[in-house]
This record gives structure tokens, C-alpha cells and sequence, in this order.
């Protein structure tokens, strides 16, 4: 579709915004969903962002950014935390679909922010492999405490920015895109009860996120 062919980082950022104004105004066009786009996409796709998210039920990519198939390139773990299978799948959105922006989607009432939060408080982490997620997200509560910033949203807006920033440290290939102009990364924060995504943190992007108070 042309709408989506070689668009630059800014150009895919407003694309996506403009999909959630209208999820919020409740006035959804539900793009790229009929059988005509199935078959069109069928022998390639070339998704405008890659979207790194959690995997909240509640937080689904195509429905909250009203969008539809071979738009977006969607990655997601619980409190999107980030290891080597998921910066894979990163570079391969960004470096071999040349998607131009990557998004970091955070949302408020998290449960793997709520469970490290209350592991530090109480001592008591949870078995199994869930536990793998709450140690790594544990930084960023521990920094955002730190830096004075206890409050729900505020621990929220560490996390997003905290993994951000990991995505650029650890993968070479994205931050060269970012630094080349050939991409973007910038995290958000989705509320849940207006359905609204709200800019946090912003890496390539001629754009700034509101600062914190």
C-alpha cells in the first residue's frame, strides 16, 4: 500500500498516532483488514514499525493503533522485558523488513512492574520462570526509587525509558540505524482506560516526551 512504502521514522511515528487518536475518538477505519490486503501482502511484507510491547491482553498492537495486516511487526513478553530472542526479532524487523521505527508500548495497571515493586517490598519473589521477569525488571524500579520517583506512573515511565535505552545498548544494528537517521526508537505509555498512548521517551526522533514533574 503506498501509504506505507519508504516512509522515514517521523512519517511512521504520526502514522501510528493518527491510528490511536481515532481508536480513542471511537471512530476506528480498520485499515488493511479486508482480502484484498491478505492477498497483497501474501508474497512479502514491509511492516512501517516494529512494536515492542507487553503482552497485557489488553494491549493489542493492531486494535489500539487501529491498523491492520503487514503494518506492524509485533513483539511482546510480559513487562517487555527484553532478551536475546526478542533483540533478535528486533533486528530482523529493522535490519531485513526495514521497518523504520521501533516502539517501546508500556501501560499503566502492569502486573510484572506491580510484582517487582511488591518484591522488593516484601522479599518474596515468584517461582518458576515468571520470576525471570520481575528480577529484570527490577532495575528500573530500583532506579526510578533512586532518582525520588516512587509513584505508579512515574516507576512506569523508568521501566519504558529503561528498556529504550537497553535496545540501543545491547544491539549494535539498531543503534547504528538511529544514528544514521534510518530509523527510531521511542517508547510509550498506554492507558488503559481511555485507550490513549502517550510519548515517554524518544531516541532518533525529531520529537520530545513531557517532562517529568
Amino acid at each position: 500500500m503506498n501509504e506505507i512504502q519508504a516512509l522515514t521514522p517521523s512519517e511512521a511515528f504520526e502514522l501510528l498516532l493518527a491510528g490511536n487518536r481515532r481508536f480513542v475518538a471511537g471512530t476506528p477505519e480498520h485499515p488493511n483488514q479486508d482480502a484484498v490486503r491478505r492477498a497483497e501482502i501474501a508474497p512479502g511484507q514491509q511492516p512501517f514499525a516494529v512494536l515492542f510491547g507487553c503482552s497485557d491482553s489488553r494491549l493489542a498492537a493492531e486494535i489500539i493503533f487501529d491498523r491492520g495486516l503487514g503494518d506492524l511487526f509485533v513483539v511482546r513478553t510480559a513487562g517487555h522485558v527484553a532478551g536475546a530472542e526478542v533483540l533478535g526479532s528486533i533486528e530482523f524487523g529493522v535490519s531485513v523488513l526495514d521497518a523504520p521505527l521501533v516502539v517501546v508500548l508500556g501501560h499503566d495497571s502492569c502486573g510484572a512492574v506491580a510484582a517487582a515493586c511488591s518484591a522488593l517490598e516484601n522479599g518474596k519473589t515468584p517461582g518458576g520462570f515468571v520470576r525471570d521477569v520481575v528480577e529484570r525488571v527490577t532495575p528500573s524500579v530500583l532506579a526510578a526509587r533512586a532518582a525520588g520517583r516512587d509513584q505508579a506512573d512515574e516507576i512506569l515511565a523508568e521501566h519504558i525509558e529503561h528498556t529504550v535505552d537497553l535496545l540501543l545498548e545491547r544491539s549494535r544494528v539498531l543503534a547504528e540505524r538511529v544514528a544514521a537517521g534510518q530509523a527510531a526508537v521511542v517508547g510509550l505509555s498506554y492507558r488503559l482506560a481511555d485507550g490513549s498512548a502517550q510519548l515517554i521517551a524518544s531516541r532518533g526522533l525529531d520529537v520530545a516526551a513531557p517532562t517529568a514533574s
